[in-house]
């Protein structure tokens, strides 16, 4: 959040980043880092604006109604009120014209999660006079970087998946071998319940999936359409949760289990995926080890080039991993991503992300391993559950 405190470490990642300043925009709640570094609250329903400037103190251009969401704004830091949009668009000239600054923009929208300034607003801030670059890095350091405190969380919060996911496994076996029907949504309401034991909270369900629905990335199990497991399937599990109360830092894995011995066609499918998984954990690894720049675009070709050679490629349709932050499973950060959008960010230190390739083969069978990986503070990957998964779990 911007405070007096916060704010000369902020300028000096502007003067780094080459750039005259950041100019914060929101309406209605379009740009999330907006609200959030302004620590924005209550009613905000008209335009704002918050300059930054890579030197000197802050602006706020506010409208005249809305006041009560600009009370933490410092007595020392000038604010612009307006009413009329004449107004708006006379001050707006006097603080961005002839310089070079950052918005939540992405030319050609190359990365979405970053793109969250509209077009006539960004053709606004041009008409002032200003030559706009996008803040996708600054971001990622400002937005996206875990504390502390949520690594320590994430890591707990993994431990706990890897658990619940394996005991999962377990009971399915158990009622298969017993030859009593368990289905796809009962385990995953167990799982939900688990959840509430352990003080995890999470806002939808997990995946739990046999054999053909894991071939749906997305899939849902549900009581209305139950699916038994039966010996001889494969099943999913993709489970994600956070710690009660908002404290906490994410975890997110999907695991693998066959039922009985698995299939060739199983073995191969599964060992492309884990070995995918592997080849973007050992390109980033080497890198960031040799204090190399390393960018997630660059760990997805590298797991993606493994399954295209195994005969798969076509059937990985979906980014090799995603940002995860304090905000959101699916954060603002940098994604392992060069398929669906071209991710050029680079990984910076306390940034965290999944690795979870997975081969999806419509109506037969679907697979996916995913673990989570952060930097920490030295640079260092470190990849959690502490013990990935190496081979089918046989039930």
């Amino acid at each position: 959040m911007l405070t007096p405190a916060t704010l000369p470490a902020l300028q000096h990642a502007l003067t780094e980043a080459g750039v005259d300043g950041w100019l914060l925009y929101d309406f209605r709640g379009l740009n999330p880092v907006a609200a959030s570094l302004l620590g924005m609250q209550g009613m905000v329903t008209r335009r704002i604006f918050a300059w930054i400037p890579a030197t000197g103190t802050p602006v706020a251009i506010t409208h005249a109604i809305e006041q009560a969401p600009w009370s933490a704004w410092p007595a020392a830091w000038e604010k612009v009120v307006y009413s009329a949009w004449q107004t708006l668009e006379e001050a707006l000239p006097r603080y961005v014209r002839g310089r070079r600054i950052a918005m939540e923009y992405s030319a050609g929208d190359a990365v979405p999660v970053v793109d969250r300034v509209p077009a006539g607003v960004l053709e606004l801030v041009r008409a002032s006079g200003a030559e706009v670059v996008t803040s996708a890095d600054l971001v990622s350091r400002f937005f996206a970087v875990w504390t502390p405190t949520e690594i320590a969380s994430h890591r707990a919060n993994a431990e706990v998946l890897r658990t619940i996911a394996l005991e999962g496994f377990q009971r399915i076996g158990r009622a298969v071998a017993a030859g009593t029907p368990v289905f796809e949504h009962e385990i995953a309401e167990w799982i939900m319940a688990e959840f509430d034991r352990q003080g995890l909270e999470v806002d939808h369900g997990p995946i739990v999936a046999a054999t053909e629905h894991a071939a749906d990335p997305h899939y849902h199990p549900s009581a209305a359409h139950p699916r038994a497991f039966r010996r001889g399937d494969v099943a999913l599990i993709d489970l994600f949760a956070t710690s009660k109360g908002g404290q906490g830092m994410w975890a997110d894995q999907t695991w693998m289990a066959s039922i009985g011995a698995p299939s060739p066609r199983a073995v191969a499918v599964w060992e492309a995926v884990r070995d995918a998984r592997d080849a973007a954990i050992a390109l980033l690894a080497r890198k960031l080890g040799a204090g190399e720049p390393a960018r997630g675009g660059e760990a997805d070709d590298a797991a993606r080039a493994v399954i295209v050679a195994r005969g798969f490629g076509p059937a990985f349709t979906h980014r090799t991993g995603h940002s995860i932050d304090r905000r959101g499973l699916h954060g603002m950060g940098p994604n392992i991503d060069n398929m669906e959008t071209r991710e050029t960010r680079l990984l910076l230190p306390g940034v965290g992300f999944s690795i979870e390739p997975g081969i999806y083969l419509t109506g037969e069978i679907g697979m996916r391993s995913e673990v989570n990986g952060y930097l920490d503070a030295d640079g260092t990957l470190v990849i959690t559950p502490a013990e990935p998964q190496r081979d089918l779990v046989v039930v």
